[in-house]
């Protein structure tokens, strides 16, 4: 029973992040789109066959569809939901042109194009600082209260009560913050600003590298320093303050998300630790059980990281356009129909290939190749 129970309450938190980070980041498209005189025909959540909607006045047709795993606004001239332009835009009227995507100035279809991504970005700085102004923002001030004996910071020279200023370059304010930047940097030399006795003084530390294994059984990789901290508080603040450190917590997720992809391309990092649906869902789950903070965190940590996605110069996503529309730009002409087909097309297929290395990820990391291995051996 415990086990149906903890699958629907995947299935359930998955749909519902899903859901409204896959509305936030259409709606910003929609929304941008309008403002530029674009006429929407379809605004879906999800893919495939409707399952129900309704139709607004302004003629478009909201609704829900069978495949929830993203959707797309349909604006007047695209040929299909990727916003690929119709063979009937030469033929259009005056008025049709007037409210066509294809037909507004490239910075328009630009702008509108970003819009997506950059409602994700927004979202995410909106709901952390709402949640940083009710429920509060766990705080622990930067100092040591403790080393572990032979860790990287003993060896540093770091000593109890330093106060740790910047850790690589990155200013820290809240002991939590450290543990962020040097959790992504295994076994790389980082230079660490304290202040100890009134002097601010520069330290080498390297992270140790330790494989931690999560609630969910993922092996990760991570740094440690190996200094303690005091008691963990949580602190209110202001609407400024919290939109300031919503701020920087986004900007940490960004940063941390490339440093993760750096480190792959260059082979310090496992490519099993990319993860699809699947254990997204799994994931969803689980930190659900945990309570509504961690599955709010977890929300807007998903939707930075979808608005990054989007923005990669790959053809079928938001950034693709705007590679396109940059080139336009250059050029003062749009690529050729046959150029943008090929681009699609190898776009689609490098998309696809994601989909499928990531899901076959989640199988393994759920096991799920064991157990048909099992059944065959």
């Amino acid at each position: 029973m415990d086990v149906i129970g903890g699958f629907w309450t995947s299935v359930l938190a998955f749909l519902l992040v899903l859901t409204v980070l896959v509305f936030v980041h259409e709606l910003g498209h929609y929304l941008v789109a309008r403002r530029n005189g674009v006429r929407i025909e379809t605004f879906s959540i999800g893919f495939g066959p409707e399952i129900f909607g309704f139709t607004d006045r302004a003629g478009t047709r909201w609704k829900f569809s069978a495949l929830p795993l993203g959707g797309y606004v349909k604006m007047f001239g695209d040929a299909d939901p990727a916003s690929t332009p119709g063979a009937h835009l030469t033929a259009m009227s005056a008025e049709e042109r007037a409210v066509s995507f294809h037909h507004k100035r490239v910075g328009q279809r630009a702008a509108i194009v970003a819009a997506g991504p950059i409602a994700n970005f927004v979202f995410s700085i909106v709901v952390l600082a709402l949640l940083f102004m009710t429920a509060g923002q766990s705080f622990t001030p930067p100092d040591v209260g403790g080393i572990q004996p032979g860790s990287a910071a003993e060896r540093a020279g770091i000593q109890p009560g330093d106060l740790i200023l910047s850790v690589d370059g990155t200013g820290v304010q809240r002991f939590e913050e450290i543990r962020q930047i040097v959790s992504i940097r295994p076994g790389e030399p980082l230079a660490v600003e304290l202040k100890r006795d009134g002097r601010v003084i520069t330290l080498t530390a390297t992270p140790d590298s330790q494989t931690v294994t999560d609630r969910l059984g993922n092996a990760h990789q991570i740094g440690l320093l190996g200094i303690s901290r005091g008691s963990v508080g949580m602190m209110r603040h202001d609407p400024l303050t919290a939109v300031w450190q919503a701020g920087r917590e986004v900007a940490g997720m960004i940063t941390g998300t490339f440093t993760a992809l750096g480190q792959m391309v260059q082979g310090s990092r496992g490519t099993e630790e990319l993860g699809g649906p699947l254990r997204i869902a799994q994931m969803s789950g689980e930190v659900a059980q945990s309570g509504w903070y961690p599955l709010v965190w977890f929300m807007t940590f998903l939707s930075v990281n979808l608005g990054l996605i989007n923005l990669f110069p790959v053809p079928m996503l938001d950034g693709g356009h705007l590679l396109f529309y940059g080139i336009e730009k250059l050029l003062g002409r749009p690529l050729g129909a046959r150029a943008q087909e090929y681009g699609f097309r190898i776009g689609l297929a490098l998309v696809l290939t994601l989909m499928v290395f990531a899901t076959w990820n989640d199988l393994v990391q759920l096991r799920v190749v064991d157990f048909f291995r099992g059944l065959v051996s």
